[in-house]
C-alpha cells in the first residue's frame, strides 16, 4: 500500500514539475508578445494598421465559410426532408 502512495505521490509531483514547465513558457511567450505588440505600435502605426486589417479580412473570411457551410446543411436538410 505504501509503494502505491509513494508511486501516486511522485507521479504528482512529476505532473506538477512539468505543468510548472509549461506555465512559465506560456508566461514568457505572453510577455514578448506583449513587448512586441508595444514596440511594434511606437515604430509605426501603419504596422499595426496592417495587422488589424489583415485580421479583419481573415475574420471576414471565416465568417463567409460558416455562412455557406451553414446553407449547405440547410439545403441537405431540406432535400432530406422532402
Amino acid at each position: 500500500m505504501a509503494e502505491i502512495l509513494k508511486k501516486a505521490f511522485n507521479d504528482m509531483k512529476e505532473s506538477a514539475k512539468a505543468q510548472h514547465a509549461v506555465d512559465a513558457a506560456n508566461f514568457e511567450a505572453a510577455k514578448a508578445e506583449a513587448i512586441a505588440q508595444w514596440e511594434e505600435a511606437k515604430a509605426s502605426p501603419k504596422i499595426m494598421e496592417k495587422k488589424r486589417m489583415e485580421e479583419q479580412q481573415k475574420q471576414l473570411e471565416d465568417a463567409q465559410e460558416r455562412i455557406a457551410a451553414a446553407q449547405k446543411r440547410v439545403e441537405e436538410a431540406k432535400a432530406a426532408k422532402g
